[in-house]
């Protein structure tokens, strides 16, 4: 399909990319409306709209770039303050209810698959992704989605439903603290504390607040940029040996060589690693989250271009299923495992927050709700479901391709 701008003009691409990108993400911090949509489905949007009226091409070298360099150098970046020991001790609890909810998106993918697998083609890659996605975030999203090397029109429609489930969940989960069936059977004692406080300042949206200016220098820059091509390089290295040298031919080697023969899973061990064993050095590097964050935005952009509207339609109504699923389950597994625990309502809402939006839309609710005292806690336990969300992803992906 011809398109105003060819696949070959690299410049003018890569402008486009990042002008999307650096528009959606100042809509998310100017306007409360484009704070709910969120800066993440605005350039999706808008990258489908271009393609769609063929101001420019569905597929590109540009993309494929992205694809293959972008991602990898986000993952490190997003996962320099991913240390285990400090994770553990300052959110033990409200880890644990993170776990406990996890539980509940892989039975929810389990679930969701063995109804829908004779429908949609390929579902284990994209139970993968779900998987990764919602137990970590955008970052495992994007990995696994190169891990399974999903069909990206499939990968377009998916994050459509994806982000359409989640807003809807989101303002589900915001609605609960109100409503007395769950204040009567669950303890909430800082909705108790500070209900109806709100932190924002006036006319700042959540999104502008948690992304705050913050001090950074050339050096912090210069370290998690390098430091980043060097952990990627050494994966890729890793990776391409293990996964040559492994053998397969039954299930268990075909685990082992998904495992250890996946790059981004190498990525995420050595940056986890790092940031356990060197955290003084590691977590003194600023930016690196923020520069992460847009690399990874660049992707989100990138993968509304091949969505046709025609596919969305098509498409999209059966995936919305396939995602509603896991997060129906994985409210109800978390609602009944916290009761259990007795867990309070409000870590068990966080958690499950984490997990299907991430530590940024968790950090986001419970700063909505004014429960200042978990903020750092849910942050800390979204990070982890950074760590784990390659690992379980895949898993599921391997395991459920046998299926």
């Amino acid at each position: 399909m011809n398109s105003l701008i060819s696949p070959d003009n690299t410049w003018a691409l890569w402008a486009i990319l990042v002008a999307i990108t650096a528009i959606s993400i100042y809509l998310e911090q100017t306007y409360k409306w484009a704070s709910k949509v969120t800066g993440a489905i605005i350039g999706l949007i808008l990258a489908m709209f271009l393609a769609n009226i063929r101001v420019i091409p569905t597929e590109a070298p540009t993309y494929d770039n992205v694809w293959g360099y972008v991602v990898p150098l986000g993952i490190p970046m997003l996962l320099f303050n991913a240390n285990i020991k400090k994770i553990w001790r300052e959110s033990g609890r409200i880890l644990i209810m993170f776990i406990l909810s996890s539980i509940g998106t892989l039975v929810g993918v389990f679930i969701s698959f063995m109804l829908l697998k004779n429908y949609l083609p390929d579902l284990y890659k994209m139970a993968a992704m779900m998987t990764g996605s919602y137990i970590g975030g955008g970052v495992n999203f994007a990995a696994m989605a190169q891990s399974f090397g999903t069909d990206a029109e499939w990968v377009s429609a998916l994050v459509v439903a994806d982000n359409l489930l989640m807003a809807l969940y989101f303002f589900v989960l915001l609605a609960i603290p109100s409503i007395g069936f769950f204040r009567k059977r669950f303890s909430h004692p800082h909705i108790d504390e500070v209900e109806g406080r709100v932190d924002t300042k006036e006319g700042e949206t959540l999104a502008a607040q948690y992304w705050g200016r913050k001090d950074i220098s050339l050096r912090d820059i210069a370290f998690a940029v390098a430091l980043s091509f060097v952990i990627v390089w050494i994966s890729v290295e890793i990776s391409s040996y293990l996964g040559s040298v492994i053998p397969t031919g039954n299930f268990i080697l075909d685990l082992l060589n998904g495992f250890l023969g996946n790059q981004y899973l190498i990525i995420t061990t050595i940056t986890m690693l790092l940031a356990t064993f060197a955290p003084n050095f590691m977590s003194n590097i600023h930016g690196a989250q923020e520069i992460g964050t847009f690399l990874i935005y660049i992707f989100l952009v990138v993968i509304g271009v091949p969505a046709s509207l025609q596919l969305i339609l098509t498409r999209a109504p059966l995936l919305l299923l396939f995602t509603a699923i896991i997060v129906i389950i994985n409210m109800i597994i978390s609602l009944i495992l916290g009761k259990l625990f007795r867990f309070n309502l409000e870590d068990i809402l966080l958690a499950s927050n984490a997990n299907i939006g991430g530590p940024t839309t968790a950090a986001a609710m419970a700063i909505a709700k004014g429960w200042n005292k978990l903020i750092g806690p849910i942050i800390l336990a979204g990070i982890f479901g950074y760590i784990i969300g390659n690992y379980l992803g895949i898993f599921m992906g391997n395991l459920l391709k046998l299926l």
